[in-house]
Formats: C-alpha cells, sequence, structure tokens
C-alpha cells in the first residue's frame, strides 16, 4: 500500500535517513539543502571509518557529485584511469566516454564520505550517532522508529518518512519485513590495508591466474588495499587471517607479493548478490546496500547506491514540499530497481567470466572478449553500464527520445555548464535563445539558454535526467510541461 502523503503533523520529522555511508550521506544532504528537515540515525560513534572497500568514482557518479559541486575538490585528491583492463587480455578506453569525467576517479570510500558529511552538516542535517533503530511501525499518517541512543536509552522518533542507507544488514529492511534474497557468491575473500616496499606499476593493479585473484590500490596515504581470493581456500568469514595467506594469493595471482608488510587491518568476508523485492513499502525506502549487494567486480557497489539517493531526494522534497503528489515517489522503485538488477547481472557476469575454469566458460570469455574488441556498439554499451551514463529511465508512451535520458553536461549561453546550474537541487529548462518569457529564476527552477542554435527545448530534473523534451516547442507547450512536472503555470 502507498498512502497518500499529507504534509507531516509539526511534531514528526519530515524525514529520517538510517546509515551514514555514502548512499545516506548524499540523500540527507540533498534533503536539508532543499530545506527539508532531516534526521539521519547512526549506530556507530563519530568517525568515518578508514577501512573502505570502495575504491572507484565512475562518470555518472562525478557528475552527480559536480551538481553538487564536489566532483573537482575529489577530483583533486584521486587519481584518473583513463583504461580498464578486463579478463587479463581486454583493454577498454574511457576517454571517449561522452562525460567531462571521461575517466574513473580512484580514491577511497572515506574521502568521498568526509565531502559528503562536510555537505550535509553546513546544509544542517541533524546527526544522532551511537543511535541504534530497535524497531519500525507505520500507518497512514506517517512512521514511527524506536532507537536506542547513546547509552541504551529508548526514544521514539515520528517521521513522515524513513529511508533505510543502512547497509547489507539493514534493520530498516528487517523491520519493514522484505526478505533479501540471493546468494553468495564468492566465499572468504580477504582484505588486507598494507605497505608494500614495491610500487605496482599500474594504478589499479588486478589480475586472476589458476584459482587465485588479486587487486591492489592504493589509499594515498602510502598504505595499499589488497583484495584476495583463492577458489581452493573456501572457509568460514571467521577463520583466523594472517598476512602470509595474503601474500600467497597475491603471489599466485600476481605473481609477487610486492614486498607486503605492516598489516593495519585484515579480515576475511563473503561477496553476495542480492536485491530487495521492492524498494518502498508505504512510506518506507531502501537504498544503496540496503537494497542490493553486488560483487565488487566493476566497482559499482557505492556508484549505484549513489545513484539511488540522487534518484530519491529531490522526488521527496517535491513532495514534501507540496510540489509533487505522492505517486511520484511509486517511480523511485520502477526507475531505480531494474538498474539495480541489471548492475547484479553485469558485476556477476564480470566475476564469472573472470573466474572461468571449465572449457565452455572459457571459451565464452573468449568470445565476450572478441566482440568487446572489436565491435564498437557492444563495447559502448558495456562501458555505458560500467560507468553508469548509459542507464535511462522508462518514459510514457508518445514521450520525445530524449525523455528518461542522461542529459549531458551541455554548455549554456551564459558560459556555465549544465551541472552548474543543477546546483542547488533545481530543475533546469533550457530552451532556444529566441525563448524569453518574462520571468527570474526562482529556488526550484533555473531557466537557461542553448550555447549553440539549437532548437529543442529541455526541461531537466534535479538529478540530471531529461522530464520532458519538444522540438520546436511553443510556449504554450513548454508551459504546460511546467504545470506537469513542478506543479506551476509558465515562469
Amino acid at each position: 500500500m502507498n498512502p497518500t502523503d499529507p504534509t507531516p503533523t509539526p511534531t514528526s520529522i519530515p524525514v529520517i535517513v538510517v546509515g551514514s555511508g555514502p548512499t545516506g550521506l548524499l540523500l540527507a544532504g540533498d534533503l536539508a539543502v532543499a530545506g527539508v528537515p532531516v534526521t539521519l540515525l547512526e549506530k556507530r560513534p563519530e568517525k568515518i571509518s578508514n577501512l573502505s572497500r570502495a575504491f572507484v568514482l565512475h562518470a555518472r557518479t562525478l557528475e552527480q557529485l559536480d551538481a553538487r559541486d564536489l566532483a573537482d575538490e575529489l577530483e583533486a585528491v584521486g587519481q584518473p584511469l583513463d583504461r580498464l583492463r578486463l579478463f587479463g587480455r581486454l583493454t577498454i578506453d574511457l576517454t571517449p566516454l561522452p562525460s567531462r569525467f571521461n575517466h574513473l576517479l580512484v580514491l577511497p570510500q572515506y574521502e568521498v564520505e568526509k565531502a559528503l558529511l562536510r555537505r550535509a552538516v553546513e546544509a544542517g542535517v541533524d546527526f544522532r550517532y551511537e543511535t541504534e533503530l530497535t524497531g519500525l511501525t507505520q500507518d497512514a499518517d506517517g512512521v514511527t522508529v524506536e532507537v536506542r541512543g547513546p547509552g541504551g536509552a529508548p526514544e521514539s522518533l515520528r517521521a513522515a518518512y524513513v529511508v533505510g542507507a543502512d547497509g547489507m544488514r539493514s534493520a530498516v529492511r528487517d523491520a519493514i519485513g522484505l526478505p533479501f534474497p540471493g546468494r553468495s557468491v564468492i566465499r572468504s575473500v580477504v582484505l588486507a590495508d598494507v605497505l608494500l616496499d614495491e610500487e605496482p606499476g599500474t594504478l589499479l593493479t588486478v589480475a586472476t591466474v589458476g584459482d587465485a585473484f588479486a587487486f591492489i590500490a592504493p589509499f594515498g596515504d602510502g598504505y595499499y588495499r589488497v583484495i584476495g581470493w583463492n577458489r581452493a581456500r573456501d572457509v568460514a568469514d571467521d577463520e583466523p587471517l594472517d598476512l602470509d595467506e595474503v601474500r600467497e594469493i597475491t603471489r599466485l595471482a600476481l605473481g609477487t607479493d610486492f614486498g607486503m608488510r605492516d598489516a593495519r587491518w585484515m579480515s576475511r568476508f563473503h561477496s553476495d548478490e542480492r536485491q530487495a523485492p521492492a524498494y518502498r513499502v508505504g512510506r518506507v525506502f531502501l537504498a544503496g546496500d540496503a537494497a542490493h549487494v553486488h560483487t565488487p567486480a566493476g566497482g559499482q557497489g557505492m556508484n549505484t547506491g549513489l545513484q539511488d539517493a540522487a534518484n530519491l531526494g529531490w522526488k521527496l522534497a517535491a513532495v514534501l514540499g507540496g510540489h509533487a503528489p505522492g505517486t511520484l515517489l511509486d517511480t523511485y522503485q520502477s526507475e531505480r530497481h531494474p538498474v539495480g538488477e541489471a548492475v547484479l547481472r553485469s558485476s556477476g557476469g564480470i566475476v564469472r567470466l573472470a573466474m572461468a575454469k571449465r572449457p565452455w566458460t572459457l571459451a565464452l570469455r573468449t568470445a565476450v572478449t572478441t566482440v568487446l574488441d572489436h565491435v564498437p556498439p557492444a563495447r559502448r554499451k558495456a562501458l555505458g553500464q560500467i560507468t553508469g551514463i548509459g542507464y535511462a529511465y522508462p518514459s510514457p508512451r508518445g514521450a520525445h527520445r530524449l525523455t528518461g535520458t542522461r542529459a549531458p553536461d551541455v554548455p549554456l549561453a551564459d558560459g556555465t555548464r549544465l551541472y552548474e546550474a543543477l546546483r542547488g537541487g533545481r530543475f533546469v529548462l533550457i530552451t532556444p535563445r529566441s525563448y524569453d518569457p518574462e520571468g527570474t529564476r526562482d529556488d526550484r527552477l533555473a531557466l537557461e539558454h542553448w550555447a549553440s542554435g539549437r532548437r529543442t527545448a529541455l526541461l531537466v530534473r534535479p538529478d540530471g535526467y531529461v522530464a520532458w523534451a519538444a522540438d520546436d516547442a511553443e510556449p504554450g507547450a513548454v508551459e504546460g510541461a511546467l504545470r506537469e512536472h513542478l506543479g506551476r503555470a509558465g515562469l
């Protein structure tokens, strides 16, 4: 049931976000920037962990961060990589990507969290650390959240909406009774943060040989993250791990352990493929790892979660602000769930082909490699999926061909770019210069003109996807689109 969505009572919080990882931080920051009071609950102490698993930002995520004026500072601390190497023999050039960010950015997850945390704090998010969700009930008017705060004190909070961004073992998902179907794909993956006597020859070092897989990426502080897996050693996650085991797996896969020493942290875990059947149950939403988990292949996990947050935040703000009906929130499921499914397929396919051992799987890997190496459309499609720029959302029957697609970062007549105009969470209307309605920018819409002589009128959503488009549109058609998507007529 998706109840109607009235404005919350004065005693309630408009939105509670559970979980302060990248997904929760971006979502909470977006809501606060839009003027929506938001409380973020986190059971950990007030500290960003440096034990990151994610190390890659893809082009589409960097575009979203650019729309929040964060991409350039992350580019300054990360390291760009303009080529992807798959299956030991296939190299994919990222430079032809139709994006300002025609590369992937290698940097630890905690650097992303630092930038998102600062933005959320500056926007006024109410952080409650050492606060654990213990129960949740909802009705037609809101959600009651039971929490245990510092020292174990119980408390009840009331919200119009709750978003679970609390990871694979989501307490929010459990509280609303959603299953998390799927399976463990790889068991006994080892992680270690180490110093190396020999610097690897590539920024991201990854290889598979026989039963062994290894991945090495720099933190930027002298330490390196090593991820390894030996198919022949399948043990429980709580089996003791020492550095000799990590060294052995690395030597098997890469031919050397690079003089690995002085581990500051080691762990063993398993990699799952799982997806919740629904991302919305009434007034409760799931995002990030609470909604879907994938293998690390392709580095898509954190990126997919950040895209979830970018999709949901502006919709919650529009509904709570009285600018859109509650049914807008149903599009979060219809737009993001299929993307989660696609990421499960692509990341799972990469890891299965990388670890191929049987003759038929080796033959399939050879065939896939040949196609991607020699068929440009296939390569572009694969690259669009991995980097996120190739995904589009469903559009109504008869809509313009651009509706639902990612809007590229086009130059504007005033010398700025589209993703600069998107800062602040507004819609952006781009029209020919000849279209000059009376009116000015406001806090929900920016009016821009093409730098070129293009005749298309384009209404871009706050998350950078096309809401409406028309060729040679008359002013009446533009105003009709504004009424439909912003709940207002004209400018």
